[in-house]
């Protein structure tokens, strides 16, 4: 790869990381191309031999939080004794970015509210980080042995995490996140409780 690609490799990933983190504390709908260009210090000209629309930045935008999701829970499959300290990683996600959280919200819930209230035709696609979470965590149940209802256990565990990153950005309450982050730590162990006690093969 010659030098000219590799600058206009990273000036395009300069692009999508601004717009990824404008597009969470902005909003998608009232980030313009030039909110981007000055985020990334480039010209209009610059700027437009990336991206062309603001829906193609999306698009990329998407991609790479997916990508950077995939990574995370690859990481915890590397890292974690097994899926018990997995599903507690997931848990605490809220208190690791509850800063983020308080100010902005879950920046998976409000670009997915964003984009369905929109109409637009990307909100599927972004509905896919919700899609990837939920069939990790019910492959964890699944491991705990929990396999009938693994399902609804991931769709509480997710419900239960955007419900808390809902109402601390609402409040701007830190407080309420530590106590709810304990009260999620406190349901997965008496899940486990109910957990049969074989140890599950698959």
């Amino acid at each position: 790869m010659n030098a000219a690609s590799t600058l206009a490799k990273s000036t395009r990933d300069q692009i999508v990381e601004a717009a990824d983190r404008l597009f969470y504390r902005t909003g998608y709908e009232y980030t313009s191309f030039a909110h981007i260009a000055d985020a990334v210090q480039i010209s209009r000209g610059n700027f437009y031999h990336h991206f062309k629309t603001k829906d193609q930045i999306l698009d990329a935008v998407i991609g790479v939080r997916l990508a950077r999701t995939q990574e995370m829970l690859a990481q915890w499959e590397r890292e974690a004794a097994g899926p018990e300290e997995r599903l507690r990683r997931f848990i605490e996600m809220l208190s690791a970015n509850r800063a983020d959280i308080q100010r902005y919200g879950c920046p998976v819930g409000t670009l997915c509210t964003e984009l369905a209230k929109l109409q637009h035709a990307a909100h599927d696609d972004a509905n896919q980080l919700f899609t990837l979470f939920r069939t990790w965590l019910r492959k964890q149940f699944r491991l705990l042995g929990r396999k009938a209802d693994a399902e609804a256990l991931a769709m509480h565990l997710l419900a239960m995490s955007q419900g808390v990153a809902t109402l601390a950005h609402a409040f701007h309450d830190e407080k309420f996140i530590r106590e709810e982050v304990r009260r999620m730590h406190e349901w997965l162990t008496s899940c486990l409780g109910d957990a049969p006690s074989h140890t599950p093969h698959d």
